[in-house]
């Protein structure tokens, strides 16, 4: 039953993010408005994250099944995409190196301005247990 809450108020968001595509003029997809209404109320703590958990890793977990509809709408069209096929494939590279490295730069800030990395949290000394000095001027 757990599973069924989780995956009904997942749901919820995305039939409300529909909803305010319809309401408004702009061109966003009403999948990108409920997943911002979720990420929102689960901020402001509206929303548990307990409350999603379960069945947000389930589909996390088979993400991939969700790319096959894109992949049979490539082959449909695959008669004109051959066409394009060096042009697409140059700016698919393109934005793939673009993205990465706007990635590694931003998390680099992020650990910047934070002042936590990985290897810091690994490479931090364990505290020294206390001596008997220490203890008897506490």
């Amino acid at each position: 039953m757990r599973y069924l809450k989780q995956f009904a108020l997942i749901t919820a968001f995305c039939l409300v993010g529909e909803a305010i595509e319809q309401l408004t003029p702009l061109p966003i997809p009403g999948s990108v408005y409920g997943m911002v209404l979720m990420f929102a109320l689960l901020c402001l703590k509206v929303i548990k994250v307990e409350q999603v958990k379960d069945v947000a890793l389930f589909l996390v977990s088979v993400m991939q099944v969700f790319f096959i509809p894109a992949g049979v709408g490539i082959i449909s069209v695959w008669p004109l995409e051959k066409t394009l096929l060096v042009a697409s494939a140059v700016a698919i590279t393109v934005f793939t190196l673009l993205v990465m490295g706007v990635s590694g730069q931003v998390t680099q800030l992020v650990q910047r301005l934070t002042g936590t990395t990985e290897a810091s949290k690994e490479n931090a000394p364990a505290p020294a247990p206390a001596t008997a000095m220490e203890v008897t001027n506490e």
